[in-house]
């Protein structure tokens, strides 16, 4: 049977939820939809991972945070970031796993009140214990109502490997992190020119930023 054809009148009448984002975040973010896919990248040591448990943290106060670490584990780096950036504050929303069997996060997501967010960190690691694309394409499509957030590495400025390559455009919100700022590249994109500053410490010493907030001489360049 041919599937339905939408007038524009249909497609207006749809009712689709979007993450009640304020402030900062809605400034930079929009109002993403409920559910759809998240892509983080950037260089190495541009803020990734400081911008992913930012975003984790406001993102326990809209429903419980499933955080899959497979690149650092449970570490000490992933100790002092939870400690940076005060976890504790919402450790009733918020969990780590380290396993990275696909079969089972798909059993523990099927579970009632299990995690509304699930970040995956990072795609390369978790293709390695067998996230090919495929597979993740389908728990994606499992769980339309649960928002996948996914961190990749780069390479030469484009996510490292195909098979991320091809999660980046399956994503509507596309975030690249770049001296410590992270830029919308999705659909849902806020203000023209906004970005959401990681560390401002940091963004100072690479931007030269001054005092009055002018920049110059600056060493980076928004990504295009």
């Amino acid at each position: 049977m041919a599937k339905r054809a939408y007038s524009p009148k249909d497609v207006a009448s749809i009712n689709h939820k979007v993450l009640p984002f304020t402030g900062k975040w809605k400034e930079v973010f929009g109002e993403p939809e409920q559910g759809d896919t998240w892509f983080v990248s950037g260089p190495s040591a541009s803020g990734k991972s400081s911008f992913v448990m930012q975003l984790a943290k406001m993102l326990c106060g809209i429903g419980p945070v499933l955080y899959v670490s497979l690149e650092e584990g449970v570490g000490l780096s992933m100790q002092r970031r939870l400690e940076q950036f005060k976890m504790n504050e919402v450790q009733g929303a918020f969990r780590i796993i380290i396993d990275g069997d696909i079969e089972e996060l798909g059993k523990r997501l099927a579970k009632p009140k299990s995690a509304k967010f699930i970040i995956v960190d990072s795609y390369q690691f978790a293709f390695e214990a067998g996230w090919e694309y495929r597979l993740t394409a389908e728990l994606i499509d499992r769980f339309p109502k649960k928002t996948f957030i996914f961190i990749s590495q780069e390479d030469k400025g484009k996510p490292l490997g195909k098979p991320a390559i091809r999660l980046k455009y399956k994503a509507g919100v596309k975030v690249r992190t770049q001296g410590y700022r992270a830029y919308c590249q999705g659909r849902y994109a806020g203000q023209v020119g906004a970005y959401y500053s990681i560390w401002e410490a940091k963004e100072v010493e690479v931007y030269n930023t001054t005092s009055n907030g002018q920049e110059t001489e600056a060493e980076d360049q928004p990504p295009v």
